[in-house]
């Protein structure tokens, strides 16, 4: 029972939490990566083959890439949640978007490419659509944090570059 007692309050190894990041950053470089290979070099080469050989790649390949992408995706869930607890049980508060990303890995992806399977697209439509969303939402992101920092910028700083002091005044002029 002491080991059992020890193992709830020692922290764990850092080997161990390096190996789950490892696997967790491997799992996201395959199934992206997979995703990216399918989108930009499969799709744009099938033309080259005749119908019947192109339905006979795709089937192939697709059913190979979506074995590989599931087996990535528990991967990555299953180490996602190994690190979370490992960070909670050391007392660490994670940070938010380490919450956004366990929202998103948990309930965005899967239900659009299910949305978008279950309403007759093939798998291959599914994954592009899954790209499109993931690349705009990823952009609406950036340009978001672009304004912000440059209006940010704009009302902190005075035109030599200083930071402008009166902002941190309650009085300061809006």
């Amino acid at each position: 029972m002491d080991r059992i007692d020890a193992l709830a309050t020692e922290p764990p190894p850092a080997m161990f939490t390096a190996l789950l990041l490892f696997v967790h950053l491997l799992s996201i470089v395959v199934w992206v990566g997979g995703m990216a290979f399918a989108h930009f070099c499969l799709r744009p080469a099938l033309p080259l083959l005749a119908p019947p050989e192109r339905l006979r790649l795709m089937h192939a390949v697709l059913t190979r890439f979506l074995n590989g992408v599931l087996a990535a995706a528990l991967m990555t869930l299953a180490s996602g949640l190994g690190i979370m607890f490992l960070a909670a049980r050391a007392g660490a508060a994670m940070p938010w978007s380490w919450h956004a990303m366990a929202a998103i890995g948990l309930v965005s992806l899967p239900g659009r490419m299910t949305g978008v399977i279950l309403g007759g697209a093939s798998p291959a439509t599914a994954i592009e659509y899954q790209i499109a969303i993931m690349i705009s939402s990823f952009a609406g992101t950036a340009i978001t944090l672009a304004v912000g920092l440059w209006l940010t910028a704009k009302t902190s700083f005075t035109p030599y570059g200083v930071l402008d002091r009166t902002i941190f005044r309650s009085n300061a002029k809006a």
